[in-house]
């Protein structure tokens, strides 16, 4: 089955070579094109695309308005934000706002082409710097009341946050193995891994955490 992708960015620059990178899979192909949100809204109700490649920063309507405009619609695509930007609070509204990824525009291609078919495929997709920069970011912000508790967020890796986040919403390790794209074996070994990282004696207890540093918040 071939991913119908609709790329929207007001650089046409960007968006030729976007649309090479992508035309090179097989599975994937560039059903349609964008200059600003408020047009990658309409395309996308025009052409049903599965899953929409959606710049930041784009004129009359930029990318953040419009996720919601393209979650509302009848056959809503899955949505993945592109940005040359490192901004912390855009990716975090990005997530709430209901996108499945958010990735750099310097993504190597092999992994831009990954992320929109885990996407596609109902999982989520982060860079690892916006990841990396997600964990520090809130690190930062713990370490400010707790400096101990700071220190163990910050020595979870990108993974072992996106895990102990959805933990902290009552998933299973299946649901979450579901979630991510993972065996739930790895699931197990990630938990491990976060318990003894947080020192915490149970799910529960690393729930907690989760909750009181904010970090089940995030997305």
């Amino acid at each position: 089955m071939t991913i119908r992708v609709l790329l929207a960015d007001d650089n046409e620059i960007t968006r030729r070579g976007l649309t090479w990178i992508m035309d090179s899979s097989p599975d994937i192909e560039v059903c349609g094109e964008a200059v600003d949100g408020q047009e990658a809204v309409a395309r996308a109700g025009e052409l049903q695309p599965d899953v929409v490649l959606l710049d930041v920063r784009m004129p009359r309507l930029d990318g953040l308005e419009s996720i919601g405009h393209l979650l509302s619609l009848p056959h809503p695509p899955r949505v993945l934000m592109l940005t040359t930007f490192h901004e912390d609070e855009s990716v975090r509204v990005a997530l709430r706002a209901g996108a499945a990824g958010f990735l750099l525009k310097d993504t190597p291609p092999d992994d831009l082409l990954r992320a929109i078919r885990d996407v596609h495929g109902g999982h989520s997709a982060l860079g690892p710097p916006v990841a990396r920069r997600l964990v520090d970011g809130l690190a930062d912000r713990v370490s400010r009341t707790d400096p101990e508790e700071g220190s163990r967020i910050a020595s979870l890796t990108p993974r072992e946050h996106e895990v102990l986040r959805l933990l902290a919403r009552g998933l299973t390790n299946t649901d979450i193995a579901s979630a991510l794209g993972m065996t739930e074996g790895t699931v197990k070994g990630h938990v491990s891994s976060i318990l003894a990282k947080l020192g915490a004696d149970s799910r529960v207890q690393a729930a907690r955490i989760a909750y009181r540093t904010g970090l089940d918040d995030q997305a």
